[in-house]
């Protein structure tokens, strides 16, 4: 077959392919709705070049992107395409950001990135190649993991961590509301935007306690995705992105059940390096997978080194919704207190364990509690707080855990 007749089939089974991408584009855009979009949204420079938008499975990346595509893009001038799909067993992502420019495309979405091998070359080929073609891709939080042998965007992409839905995020999906953010001064004074009548905070709370942390609460089989997406990201993305040995992806699964076991957690790495049959100087790199998959936090000391440099004093699960999911609601309320309290301010601060309580921010002191609280652990602190549950309203000192849900 003559050379140009072979060029021709080949770019004619490109735009095929293309358009097979386009069409799906379309279903998925056409199916996105835009009645609710998160504040988060409103965080991201959207003119950027190379933007990354990070998160846990189910918080809503995927919807946030479609969502920006369809009230603020041309549709013709962008596409949406997943990582995973099947056009890119045959296809590099270089090449389908090239010819997607040539047709007048001007701003490339990718899905899950974190499940295209080498991803960050071809990435770093597209900025640097491609100077006026917007790329805006979305993966797992562990790519904030900087593994060597990958190609290094830090100094051209700008990445975002997405949260989980806030209890103010979480009433506005489920009542239809309009609830404003509250400044930590605001909440600290109990004044927050919640509409006190016939609706009660209180009745609300515990629900999103169990089934309220993820966009797609309102779904029947609630439990069973979550703990779906938990599976997930445990056996697959972080073994997956880390280069791990199917040995070590066991050992990680593990690890998380023996933590999960106790939370809050507090590390003993020779007992824990001696039970998973580790090095004791792997197991610090365990940890952090766990803790940059998203599903795990962190409590450390205050220092004036890299935080991450720094043991973990304590060790919590990401939010009360995975709780459940596990299985482990017997848990006690005091756990799944500092957890929610936790969650929601490390979004916004600097949040270290405190020497004399249960957490320090921005030179304050936050005991957590019941409603029977006392705060005796506060005699000492200069400015110290009480944060308890099953209260609607401050009092003085004493400051709803539910308010805090109104951070971001």
């Amino acid at each position: 077959m003559h050379y140009f007749q072979c060029k021709f089939l080949y770019l004619l089974q490109i735009r095929e392919n293309m358009d097979t991408l386009k069409q799906t584009y379309q279903v998925k855009l056409g199916l996105t709705p835009t009645d609710y979009v998160r504040s988060f949204h409103e965080t991201i420079n959207w003119k950027n070049r190379l933007i990354g938008i990070l998160g846990q499975k189910g918080v809503g990346k995927s919807t946030l992107m479609l969502q920006h595509i369809k009230l603020y893009d041309k549709t013709e001038e962008s596409l949406y395409v997943q990582a995973d799909d099947f056009y890119f067993s045959g296809h590099r992502l270089y090449d389908l950001a090239s010819d997607f420019f040539k047709q007048g495309g001007k701003r490339l979405y990718i899905d899950e990135i974190h499940k295209y091998p080498g991803w960050s070359t071809e990435i770093k080929m597209i900025y640097d190649q491609l100077p006026l073609l917007n790329v805006i891709y979305s993966g797992s939080s562990i790519l904030d993991l900087k593994k060597g042998g990958k190609a290094d965007l830090s100094r051209r992409t700008r990445e975002y961590t997405m949260p989980i839905l806030s209890f103010r995020e979480y009433l506005n999906i489920l009542k239809g509301w309009s609830l404003k953010v509250s400044s930590l001064e605001e909440i600290l004074s109990g004044k927050v935007d919640f509409p006190y009548g016939e609706d009660r905070p209180l009745q609300y709370y515990k629900d999103y306690l169990k089934r309220g942390c993820y966009p797609y609460f309102t779904e029947e089989d609630y439990p069973i995705k979550l703990k779906q997406a938990i599976n997930a990201t445990i056996e697959d993305d972080v073994p997956t992105y880390a280069e791990m040995t199917v040995a070590a992806a066991v050992k990680l699964k593990k690890l998380m059940y023996m933590i999960s076991q106790s939370v809050p957690y507090k590390p003993n790495y020779a007992n824990l390096a001696r039970d998973l049959e580790i090095s004791r100087n792997v197991l610090p790199d365990y940890i952090e997978y766990l803790e940059k998959s998203g599903l795990f936090n962190a409590l450390r000391e205050k220092s004036t080194g890299d935080a991450l440099l720094q043991r973990a004093e304590k060790l919590y699960l990401d939010n009360a919704n995975i709780i459940y999911a596990l299985g482990l609601d017997r848990s006690d309320e005091g756990t799944i207190r500092e957890t929610m309290f936790f969650t929601w301010m490390k979004e916004s601060f600097n949040v270290y364990a405190s020497k004399i309580s249960d957490f320090e921010i921005e030179d304050m002191t936050f005991e957590v509690g019941g409603r029977k609280k006392k705060g005796k652990e506060l005699k000492d602190a200069e400015k110290g707080y009480i944060v308890k549950d099953d209260i609607e309203y401050a009092a003085g000192k004493s400051i709803p855990i539910w308010m805090f849900g109104f951070i971001y």
